[in-house]
């Protein structure tokens, strides 16, 4: 039997002006699908589509607000309706302080960011894939969802949320051709950081200082062979992390 590569027809991603989703939207804008691409600065995303030469619908909200997420999908064009592929790319880390001592807003806005505004949007556009019977969600998670470290606390429990979301809504799929895959990257040199320590540059290029960290492309390279796949084939969980990055042994206080 020959099983053919899958290519999607109309994808979302989110968080397209961030160094993951620019990447992803330039590895998908080679296929010729419609993209449709969702940050919260229309400025940022006309630059990152000035570069692209799909059909593309912009689509701009807050992950934090629910009522710009429900407004942008009412405003969706009958073209980019019927979307096959969501990569939930938008999220991110605030702060690495440990949780004593944390900001309670930046713990609320992390789970904003990946957790609540994921659920709503994955609810919004997987009623559409089961009716049609197509479709594939890919989440971007992160090993922080299987290894906790210092100052991760909600971080690691947002991204461990991201994980059994995944593997939990896969089985409740069963029966509609839909595929959910979870990507898990390690360390990867993209702004994050940046952001995770709001705007302190010397603290962000620490954490990727004298290493050979993953790039946004290589996360990219990823989901897009996931979602190539022939479409009997489900890439459940993958975790990815630089050759340069492994495990440590546990922390052992004495006295």
């Amino acid at each position: 039997m020959t099983h053919h590569s899958y290519t999607p027809s109309c994808i979302l991603i989110t968080g397209a002006t961030g160094d993951f989703g620019i990447a992803m939207a330039q590895r998908y804008d080679a296929l010729g699908a419609k993209l449709i691409l969702h940050g919260r600065s229309e400025d940022k995303l006309n630059a990152v589509a000035a570069n692209l030469k799909s059909d593309i619908h912009l689509m701009i909200f807050d992950c934090l607000d629910e009522q710009s997420i429900e407004d942008a999908f009412e405003a969706l064009p009958g073209t980019h309706k019927d979307i096959d592929l969501l990569v939930n790319n938008a999220g991110g880390a605030r702060g690495l302080g440990k949780f004593p001592d944390s900001a309670l807003q930046d713990n609320l806005d992390m789970i904003g960011m990946n957790v609540t505004s994921l659920v709503s949007i994955t609810q919004r556009v997987i009623k559409g894939m089961a009716e049609r019977k197509k479709g594939h969600i890919v989440n971007i998670g992160s090993i922080a969802g299987n290894w906790p470290y210092p100052g991760g606390h909600v971080y690691c429990a947002s991204k461990a949320f991201v994980k059994q979301f995944s593997l939990a809504i896969r089985a409740d799929l069963e029966g509609t051709n839909i595929r959910v895959t979870n990507i898990e990257p390690g360390i990867a040199e993209t702004e994050f950081s940046l952001k995770r320590f709001k705007g302190d540059a010397e603290k962000a290029r620490a954490v990727y200082a004298n290493t050979d960290p993953l790039t946004a492309d290589d996360i990219a390279e990823c989901v897009f062979w996931s979602t190539t796949l022939p479409p009997h084939v489900n890439i459940n969980t993958l975790e990815v992390m630089p050759q340069k990055q492994t495990f440590s042994a546990l922390s052992v206080e004495r006295d």
